[in-house]
């Protein structure tokens, strides 16, 4: 393949070459005037580096921002998808079980006319936030068997090579696998002593946390590129408490 390639540009730089030779010794046999002609050849000498260098800054960062694009789209489709087989039942299971949940609920219903700056905003508040999650034996029984259920689904989300670009997101999944393991690990959650029930609903307020920023910024972007995803994700939204899929 790569000998193949090489060959490619070998006969493509001899056939560009071979053109410029022609078009000028036309030029030459029709017009005459030789020093006319190489005085042209070398300015177009001397000017092609720098149009060397233009075409491919410009070229270049065309196709970065492009490549930068798609890359996005690629991402967030998977990030979307995480969201509607796992994310958003878990956000809703968790947030249910939040007992400061009330001081941030009312920045947490997101709407069409929120702004860049009102994401930015909600973002700085939940930097601030204390994230807690009140579980118990039976919370931790039900959670386990939810994430073992959707183990195959987060095992095949890991094999996308688009997630390595997204550090976040990763950081998420790799706390959702760490609570995972931690639940499957215990046999039974009712004799479970407080200490360990305690450890355990830290590594969920960790997961509750990761979820709650990812969850924001995935409707930030769905409300700048995808409205109808968006009008879809504002109904329902595990935050609002009115939320409904039926459009009124």
């Amino acid at each position: 393949m790569r000998i193949g390639l090489r060959t490619w540009e070998v006969r493509l730089g001899l056939l560009l070459v071979a053109s410029s030779v022609t078009i000028y010794g036309v030029k030459y046999l029709l017009l005459g005037d030789p020093e006319n002609t190489y005085q042209y050849i070398f300015n177009a000498l001397g000017f092609l580096p720098i149009n060397v260098l233009l075409v491919t800054l410009l070229i270049n960062e065309l196709l970065s921002v492009r490549a930068k694009r798609d890359r996005l789209n690629k991402l967030n489709m998977v990030i979307g998808t995480f969201f509607s087989e796992v994310g958003t039942g878990l956000l809703t299971y968790l947030s249910d079980r939040d007992p400061n949940l009330p001081k941030i609920r009312h920045d947490l219903v997101v709407t069409n006319a929120w702004t860049p700056e009102r994401f930015s905003k909600v973002r700085g508040r939940l930097r601030r936030h204390t994230c807690m999650v009140a579980v118990g034996a039976a919370d931790l029984q039900e959670l386990c068997r939810y994430l073992k259920e959707q183990r195959g689904f987060l095992l095949r989300l890991l094999e996308n090579p688009v997630l390595l670009e997204h550090e976040s997101f990763t950081d998420l999944l790799r706390a959702v696998f760490h609570l995972t393991e931690e639940l499957e690990r215990r046999g039974d959650f009712a004799g479970l002593p407080a200490s360990d029930v305690e450890h355990l609903a830290g590594d969920v307020e960790r997961v509750y946390s990761r979820l709650i920023g990812e969850w924001l910024a995935y409707m930030e972007y769905l409300q700048r590129n995808h409205p109808y995803l968006f009008s879809l994700a504002m109904r329902s939204n595990p935050f609002d408490e009115t939320a409904s899929p039926v459009v009124r």
